[in-house]
């Protein structure tokens, strides 16, 4: 994170015109969120922090291809190969990804002692913000044609979707991201003139040329309407739910009337005996009577079993990838509601358990619709280390955690539950009494995709790690393995 004299120095470097300049030799994470934070300050500074993510993804790809190309000279140096020649490149690219991707540390320590740098500095000139991206690895003719040819290609592609369906070649670990990197210029009004590669004087530059006042957001062509009409044509909850959601919300209603209520319908009768059963209530007899089980779970118990069935119910699917999206928001709803437990939250237990069940109904919905697509997102955004939010929203027009939003709408599910889940990646812009429950549950969803590698230590906001007792990574290695052994245990 930047700190406070890090900020003020680039604050003034903006308002003198001058360039602000950030050079590495290696691109640790550390230094990927700097260029992030840098870049959201530029655009705070002149009103249009709204597009950070869009250009916060060009930037990153950019620093990351730089490095991609530095990395490739030292490979193809101790491979003895020459870069410039046409059946030695094909033979080196041949292995070149899965070499560095197994183990790319010798050639970052190779890089770094043979002065290999990336050089990215940000100017505002007038009200143009210029961003060069500048490695000392002079790009070949071959390269440069395929960039431009990848460039040709986006002109074609009205959609992510029309991108991620054609077979781009990723062996030069510049292919679909320049795709990617063109349709976020276009998401924003612009389009391929503000990109630009230039080679001079033994570096190659890749330069953006933003003209603030042509920024708008643009209409690509995306599956936003469709999510619209599928959310339009959710069936409301049936009749009996919406009773026992009524029943639920009066403190005044007797538990043996719930009970009456739920024996109505068989399947959520053996929902609620199966969950009153499990591990997580640790039992001297099995329970068989509702009303019995109701006492064992709850209300805000039954509360989250009611969302979580009847959400489970009307996005039903037999994907593979929907399957798999439940059980992480399982186990996500576990570590919220450990976090809230173990941090002194006590009061938000039962909001962070169902909003972390609930947090990736939008993504769901996504992959109801288009299964295909958000697996190609995630493989391409896992590889990268990036939120596949980012890329959902270019493909859906919205982002997941707002088509979760609109569903929780649609069911009428409590302002709470609601803004848990519109806000579950950005918990500072939650409504206040809000926040507690947002926070946890981006703190337990973090803590997963931690877990799982997709996510890095440096990307979780520190200050939601220090209000929960971590850190440092360390600490939060320690925590997820407590969390992730206790999970193991209850789903036994």
């Amino acid at each position: 994170m930047l700190t406070a004299q890090e900020k003020a120095d680039i604050r003034k470097t903006i308002r003198s015109g001058l360039p602000y300049t950030i050079e590495t030799s290696t691109l640790p994470n550390e230094t990927e969120l700097k260029l992030v934070e840098v870049l959201e300050l530029f655009l705070k500074d002149i009103g249009r922090e709204s597009i950070t993510d869009s250009l916060g993804f060009c930037v990153r790809e950019m620093a990351v291809n730089a490095k991609k190309a530095n990395t490739k000279r030292i490979y193809f140096q101790e491979k003895g190969l020459n870069i410039n020649s046409a059946s030695d490149y094909d033979t080196g690219m041949a292995s070149f990804k899965k070499d560095t991707l197994g183990d790319i540390s010798p050639y970052l320590d190779m890089m770094e002692s043979q002065g290999f740098y990336i050089r990215v500095s940000y100017t505002m000139k007038g009200t143009t913000l210029v961003i060069n991206i500048a490695n000392n690895a002079m790009i070949t003719k071959a390269e440069q044609i395929r960039v431009f040819d990848r460039i040709t290609r986006s002109r074609s592609f009205k959609s992510l979707q029309d991108a991620m369906e054609q077979a781009i070649d990723e062996t030069e670990g510049a292919g679909l991201g320049i795709i990617i990197l063109i349709l976020m210029l276009r998401k924003i009004g612009l389009d391929e003139s503000s990109f630009a590669l230039e080679a001079e004087r033994d570096e190659t530059i890749v330069r953006l040329s933003i003209p603030i006042d042509d920024i708008q957001e643009s209409n690509l062509n995306t599956i936003a309407q469709e999510i619209v009409n599928r959310i339009d044509s959710l069936p409301q909850f049936p009749e009996n739910i919406q009773k026992l959601q009524k029943m639920l919300a009066n403190p005044n209603t007797q538990i043996n009337a719930i009970a009456r209520t739920i024996s109505q319908d068989p399947a959520l009768t053996a929902e609620l005996l199966k969950l009153a059963n499990s591990a997580a209530y640790v039992l001297p007899h099995r329970v068989h009577n509702i009303q019995e089980a109701v006492k064992i779970i709850g209300l805000k118990g039954l509360e989250s079993l009611l969302y979580g069935f009847v959400s489970m119910d009307s996005l039903k699917s037999d994907g593979e990838t929907i399957k798999n999206l439940w059980e992480h928001s399982f186990k996500v709803a576990f570590y919220a509601q450990q976090l809230a437990s173990t941090s002194g939250r006590n009061d938000i237990m039962d909001d962070a358990f169902i909003g972390g069940i609930l947090h990736d109904i939008g993504r769901i919905l996504f992959a109801v619709i288009d299964e295909d697509l958000l697996k190609k997102i995630s493989a391409f955004c896992n590889e990268r280390q990036l939120p596949s939010s980012m890329l959902e929203e270019l493909a859906a027009g919205f982002h997941n955690a707002e088509i979760g939003a609109r569903i929780a709408e649609k069911w009428n599910f409590p302002p709470r539950l609601i803004q848990t889940i519109r806000h579950q990646h950005s918990p500072e812009t939650a409504p206040a009494q809000f926040f507690s429950v947002a926070a946890t549950v981006y703190l337990a969803n973090a803590l997963c995709e931690y877990q799982d590698g997709h996510l890095p230590f440096v990307f979780i906001d520190h200050g939601i790690l220090c209000d929960f007792g971590i850190d440092g990574e360390e600490t939060l290695a320690k925590r997820i393995d407590e969390l992730s052994q206790a999970f193991t245990h209850i789903s036994i």
